[in-house]
């Protein structure tokens, strides 16, 4: 598997791409790929139940540039092509950080490069996406951004 740079342009996410602002896709910028589709899967290992799936898109094709504020729409045509899936908040597109106040948490940003376009249904989970990039994955690229939410008043320190 040949590898990808991926970029997000912060380390910390900025509040319009949270909860707590406008909840907005990010851009990400993506150097050497030579596949000619992209797939994305943006997570949360540090969620209380486990991972947490944000967002899933696939179909992109190649591009070093996936445009931020991408429509919660299954399929899109404008400002890029792309196939999204259902996040794990069970709604389609992007679902940015949230963590509960006084918690700080990683979120990670997978990109692969796929040698075809994927026959997979909009609105696929997490699993299904895996399922269907299975032998079609020939680049692979990560971006880790954190999240915190500051303590309300007077709540107490744990």
């Amino acid at each position: 598997m040949e590898p990808l740079t991926v970029i997000l342009g912060f380390g910390i996410f900025p509040p319009e791409h949270t909860c707590d602002g406008a909840n907005t896709s990010p851009a990400i910028t993506v150097f050497g790929a030579k596949s000619p589709y992209l797939a994305v899967i943006m997570e949360d290992p540090d969620a209380s139940r486990g991972t947490f799936t944000h967002w899933l898109a696939w179909n992109i094709p190649r591009t070093e540039k996936i445009p931020e504020g991408l429509p919660a729409e299954e399929t899109l045509t404008e400002p890029v092509a792309a196939v999204q899936g259902k996040n794990d908040s069970g709604k389609i597109g992007y679902s940015g950080p949230c963590p509960l106040r006084g918690e700080s948490h990683r979120y990670l940003f997978h990109v692969y490069g796929l040698d075809r376009p994927l026959d997979l249904a909009p609105g696929a989970d997490r699993v299904g996406l895996g399922r269907a990039m299975g032998d079609a994955i020939r680049e692979y690229g990560q971006a880790i951004a954190a999240y915190g939410r500051a303590a309300e008043a007077g709540s107490p320190r744990c």
